[in-house]
């Protein structure tokens, strides 16, 4: 049998109309010419797509996933490329077919959803347009017919008004809502396969369920197949039917969802599963690493593809790639020599021990204190009346950052988390309220300031310049606030550099030359340089794998316990927020609706809000059997004209009439340490959960100020 073939035990035990195979990728492999080397991007896969499954492919980036797929649909250019093997699809072999053939059935019988929507979607055509033209391509329509599909098509992926957003430019939506734009364009002609490229990838947990929940929804409707591209294996544990496992183009183990989470049996499958960071588990210190970081592949492989980077790597896995066999259950497969040594994961990948001490103790006086901030700005809406209105995108905030500590603040996309950040860095202009850094206003006149509060942006890419060498890049804080000689600077540069984790020869290198994870660490030294008391990080870990990200919070970790330096932690990834805070701030549309330690928000949370969050954040466990129904629906409201009485009780699942909707809730102490801005929750010595979500928005105002139990206890069940 060839390496990668699926056996007949593949197809047992399901019915007999998803017993044919749709998609058969045999023996595929991708190289890129170009003139100073050739890259190896795909070495041999073959995998098989039922009709009607969910196949994902996960690993980490440059590992052949998205290669592979664009393979598929034809879209891999040629050259520099040169791909061979096999892709049939519905018996029809598609490599070698002419454009129009291909043209033919991309779109029709195939369709893609690409990882960022505002780069695939055309930003001068309204987003009807782009979906309509899909449709008159394929199927002949005429161009009302194709414009009533399309507002169907915006209808059934859940954006609201389409029959007037169908007019709408892809900047006038939201990134969640162009991801579903995406979904329409692919589902327009009702295709049998949807491959599906990290549609989910630096999105709020919220949008991400409801985008996970559609595409499984649209599935079962139409019964097409989805092939799922990702590296978040929460996600893929939710979804997937069957699961491959890449690494340097290769599919290292396959199998059924339930057999690759449950007994892993690649050490990369278990080092990516270990390095994932989860709300429903004890926390440790430190999360487990798969060291190094994925090598682009230049020559033909003759060793195991993982084997510097493996535990259990030794002679035997060079000489020879091991083959897929079969191991465990029916159809399950791994291409390793010592896969009967990975059934102890936690042996293979402890937590690792990077020998710093423990958490300082609280000190008595705040870094930064943040009180009732304000940061408004003034906006032109289009329009016949050119109407001027106000967003108010931090709208009354009071937060303290110590010393030593993390503050983690929450919240979907456009809640005001990233403006808070910029404010404290300066980027922002102050609308009210005040800043106090180390009991003094801050000062954003002279630029002093950003000696104290550097910041790490979510692109560390677009935050370099490109032409500037990274021993330059870090030394450059250094050099603006005359900080030492410039022998000096470029010597710390390389001691910040070795801090991090990469060489004093990178020095010499440019940003281009680097991984995103090294990227992300050269970014954490440059706000290192000139030794600040506090470091923002905005989303500082949402685009990486899971592998990457345990590093960078690792290293976030062990800087803090070095330095003392206080971290405000910016994310819409709960799980690793819990796992580097000490404190946890919730926003919603400009404001912090709870605010606690963090062990106290994630045992307990009481705003419906935090809750929803919380509910929607992926487990990676098929076992759960998890409700894939979003845990909140709709849209944040506009910023700019926000819901009277709660900003929340537009979406909020037990606002309370006459109430909510009336009357704004003060964000109040109920607790030592524990505030919340809820009406349904009870104050002081007995502190009473709030209501269940599932209950009725009409519940009387007395049910939740009596103490009946019954009506003050939220619980989103998972299962």
């Amino acid at each position: 049998m060839t390496a990668g073939a699926a056996s007949p035990a593949d197809t047992a035990g399901l019915p007999d109309s998803q017993a044919g195979v749709l998609l058969a990728v045999e023996d595929l492999a991708v190289r890129f010419e170009t003139p100073t080397r050739t890259v190896h991007a795909v070495n041999g896969v073959s995998l098989e797509v039922r009709p009607g499954e969910v196949y994902a492919l996960v690993g980490e980036s440059g590992s052949g996933k998205s290669v592979s797929m664009l393979s598929v649909m034809g879209l891999v250019q040629i050259p520099p490329a040169v791909v061979s093997g096999s892709i049939r699809f519905e018996d029809r072999e598609l490599l070698g077919m002419s454009r129009r053939e291909m043209n033919e059935i991309r779109g029709r019988d195939i369709g893609m959803v690409f990882q960022d929507p505002m780069s695939s979607l055309n930003p001068v055509h309204p987003v009807g347009r782009q979906i309509a033209e899909s449709v008159r391509l394929h199927t002949g329509a005429s161009r009302k017919e194709a414009l009533d599909r399309a507002i169907d098509l915006l209808d059934r992926v859940g954006i609201p008004n389409a029959k007037r957003r169908v007019k709408d430019y892809p900047h006038e939506f939201s990134g969640g809502m162009r991801q579903r734009v995406m979904i329409a364009i692919a589902l327009a002609c009702n295709p049998r396969l949807l491959i599906a490229d990290e549609p989910t990838t630096a999105l709020d947990v919220t949008v991400q369920r409801q985008i996970v929940a559609l595409v499984k929804e649209l599935q079962d409707e139409l019964g097409m197949s989805v092939v799922w591209i990702t590296h978040d294996l929460g996600v893929v544990a939710e979804i997937a039917d069957r699961v491959a496992v890449m690494y340097g183009g290769r599919i290292l183990e396959k199998g059924e969802s339930r057999d690759l989470y449950g007994d892993a049996r690649h050490p990369y499958t278990s080092g990516l599963l270990h390095s994932i960071p989860r709300t429903d588990t004890a926390l440790t210190e430190w999360l487990p690493e798969i060291p190094g970081t994925p090598r682009p592949i230049t020559e033909q492989l003759s060793d195991c593809p993982f084997v510097s980077r493996c535990p259990l790597g030794d002679a035997s896995c060079t000489g020879a790639l091991p083959e897929l066999t079969r191991i465990g259950n029916p159809g399950h497969f791994s291409a390793c020599v010592h896969h009967d040594a990975t059934v102890d994961t936690d042996e293979l990948w402890p937590s690792v021990e990077h020998g710093v001490g423990d958490d300082p103790e609280l000190p008595d006086h705040p870094t930064i204190t943040i009180e009732d901030l304000k940061v408004h700005f003034p906006v032109h809406r289009g329009g016949r009346r050119n109407r001027k209105t106000t967003v108010r995108a931090v709208d009354g905030v009071t937060l303290d950052v110590y010393a030593g500590r993390t503050l983690g603040v929450v919240g979907e996309s456009g809640c005001g988390k990233s403006t808070l950040g910029l404010t404290l860095v300066g980027l922002n202009e102050i609308t009210e309220g005040s800043v106090d850094v180390d009991g003094q206003p801050l000062d954003t006149s002279s630029g002093k300031h950003r000696r104290t509060i550097q910041m790490i942006f979510q692109d560390p890419f677009s935050s370099m310049n490109p032409g500037m060498r990274v021993g330059d890049i870090i030394a450059e804080p250094l050099r603006i606030h005359k900080i030492g000689s410039s022998q000096d600077r470029a010597a710390k540069a390389v001691a910040l550099l070795e801090r991090v984790g990469l060489s004093a020869d990178d020095a010499q290198r440019h940003p281009h030359e680097f991984s995103g994870g090294q990227r992300q660490r050269i970014a954490i030294a440059r706000a290192l340089a000139a030794d600040p008391e506090v470091i923002v990080c905005d989303e500082p870990v949402s685009a990486l794998d899971v592998s990457v990200q345990a590093q960078i919070v690792n290293l976030l970790r062990e800087t803090q316990l070095e330095t003392g330096v206080a971290l405000i932690f910016i994310a819409h990834d709960l799980a690793v927020v819990r796992h580097v805070s000490h404190e946890i701030a919730v926003m919603y549309l400009g404001q912090v609706v709870e605010k606690a330690s963090r062990d106290v928000i994630y045992d307990d949370p009481l705003h419906p809000y935090t809750k929803a969050l919380l509910a929607a954040v992926p487990v990676p466990d098929p076992e759960l059997g998890v409700d894939l129904k979003p845990s909140l629906e709709g849209d944040l409201p506009d910023p700019a004209d926000p819901p009277p009485g709660c900003r929340f009780h537009t979406r909020c699942p037990v606002a309370v009439k006459g109430l909510c909707d009336k009357t704004e809730p003060q964000l109040a102490e109920i607790g030592a340490g524990r505030w919340v801005s809820c009406h349904l929750v009870d104050s002081p010595l007995d502190v009473q959960p709030a209501p269940d979500l599932n209950r009725s928005r009409d519940v009387p105002t007395e049910s939740f100020r009596n103490g009946d139990q019954s009506h003050t206890n939220i619980d989103i069940d998972r299962d």
